[in-house]
C-alpha cells in the first residue's frame, strides 16, 4: 500500500473527526489480528493526532508503531492512514493545545496530559489511493 507522504485528509473528513467525540482506530501487530480501540482524536492545523491514554503501554498504539497501517473509524466510513510518531515538542504541544480545547469539559482530560502519555502523540496522515 503507498502512501502520500504530507498529504491530508480531505475537507469533509477533516471535519468528521473534529466534530467526533470518539473514533475507532484499527490496529493489528505485525501478521496479527486486527483490533479497534475508541480513541480521542484532534485536527490541529488541518493535521491529525492522536494519541494514547494508557502510555506506551496501550496495545493500540503498540501496534501502530509497529505496524504504521491503521485506520480511522468515523461517522460511518474507513479511513486508511498511516500513523507516524509526532513526539516533538511543537506538535506535542499542538496536540495538547488540541485536546484542551475539544474536551476541556470532559473530567478525563487529565489524563491524556500526563507526562507518560506526551511521548505518544501520532500523527495521522490519508493512505494513498
Amino acid at each position: 500500500m503507498g502512501y502520500a507522504f504530507g498529504v491530508r485528509f480531505d475537507e469533509t473528513d477533516l471535519a468528521a473527526l473534529s466534530a467526533a467525540d470518539e473514533v475507532r482506530i484499527e490496529t493489528s501487530a505485525p501478521d496479527g489480528p486486527v483490533h479497534r480501540t475508541i480513541i480521542w482524536v484532534v485536527v490541529v492545523d488541518g493535521e491529525v493526532l492522536v494519541r494514547s491514554v494508557r502510555g506506551p503501554r496501550g496495545r493500540w498504539y503498540r501496534e501502530a508503531l509497529a505496524n504504521p497501517d491503521v485506520a480511522l473509524h468515523v461517522a460511518g466510513r474507513r479511513l486508511p492512514a498511516r500513523a507516524i510518531l509526532a513526539d516533538d515538542a511543537a506538535t506535542i504541544e499542538a496536540c495538547n493545545a488540541g485536546l484542551r480545547e475539544k474536551y476541556r469539559h470532559d473530567p478525563a482530560l487529565g489524563s491524556m496530559l500526563r507526562d507518560e502519555t506526551l511521548p505518544t502523540t501520532l500523527r495521522l496522515e490519508p493512505a494513498a489511493p
